[in-house]
């Protein structure tokens, strides 16, 4: 299990989501595809639909896959309880691979909280909801937040909400941090001149934590110059096809491109070395054969 607070290596969270469309045999295959991919980790999503689908929305009527139904039906058609995610649990476990769910309500914090897992995710929209953020600071997991369509006031407020909870927390100190900020565009998918990557390092200058980033965008660029401006989280919706039904697969990763990602970042560290300029060991013979 990952230690947020010292973590000085990528951390790769495959976002499985909702993208296995409420069949956990999708989800296995997920699962398989994020462990075969080397990532470090998978993660769902969490909700009552009772409360979280707003009340106007709960009656229309929408085609799915499955037939015609209200919206409430439908999220709850999708929606894994207990018994999945005991199996989930438990099929991590064998890999091993880590999991974790984005929370999206307090009944969904609670739920969590009954599952060793090595954190909770709080998502953007959530951003602005202090009672939730309580009741995740109150599980004593390590929280990580996704700062998408939020302002800096409403991301300082949110900060200020994680560091009360937090009495490892030391200015200036993000080793000490119980909580991790991800940049991220909250569109899907995302428009590539809209990322605006530098924010990851205003999130580092600003908050003294560690800092990821969450991808929604098409391509694999993005991640890689995030780890290069200091994200050493990286988390990107996965599916088993961009054709499957559903809003989130067109803006996720493949397969394949999950593999292609991994392998390409683990690059990326090795070739950044350190601030220090220096006659690197392959350079000697160079510069004795060349300057004498």
């Amino acid at each position: 299990m990952v230690d947020f607070e010292t973590i000085d290596k990528l951390y790769f969270i495959a976002e499985i989501g909702i993208n296995h469309n409420g069949d956990i045999q999708i989800a296995k295959k997920l699962i398989d595809a994020s462990f075969g991919s080397s990532w470090e980790c998978v993660k769902f999503q969490k909700r009552n639909p009772d409360v979280c689908v707003p009340e106007h929305q709960k009656g229309v009527m929408r085609d799915t896959p499955w037939g015609r139904m209200t919206y409430l039906e439908y999220k709850h058609r999708v929606e894994f309880g207990k018994k999945e995610y005991d199996f989930i649990n438990e099929y991590c476990k064998q890999k091993p691979i880590d999991w974790t769910a984005s929370v999206w309500d307090l009944d969904s914090v609670d739920f969590m909280s009954n599952y060793d897992v090595p954190f909770i995710k709080i998502p953007s929209a959530m951003l602005t909801n202090d009672e939730l953020l309580e009741a995740a600071i109150a599980t004593k997991k390590h929280i990580i937040l996704s700062t998408g369509m939020s302002s800096l006031d409403e991301i300082d407020h949110a900060v200020q909400i994680l560091k009360s909870g937090d009495v490892y927390y030391r200015e200036k100190d993000y080793h000490h941090a119980s909580f991790t900020l991800l940049h991220c565009n909250s569109t899907y998918p995302a428009p590539d001149n809209e990322l605006n990557l530098r924010v990851i390092q205003t999130l580092k200058d600003r908050y003294y934590c560690p800092v990821g980033y969450s991808g929604h965008e098409r391509d694999l660029e993005a991640p890689l110059l995030a780890i290069v401006l200091g994200a050493r989280v990286i988390e990107r919706h996965i599916t088993l096809s961009h054709n499957m039904w559903g809003t989130d697969h067109k803006s996720s990763l493949e397969v394949h491109a999950m593999d292609m990602l991994k392998k390409r970042s683990e690059k990326v560290l090795p070739m950044m070395g350190s601030s220090e300029k220096i006659i690197m060991s392959s350079e000697k013979e160079i510069r004795k054969k060349l300057r004498g």
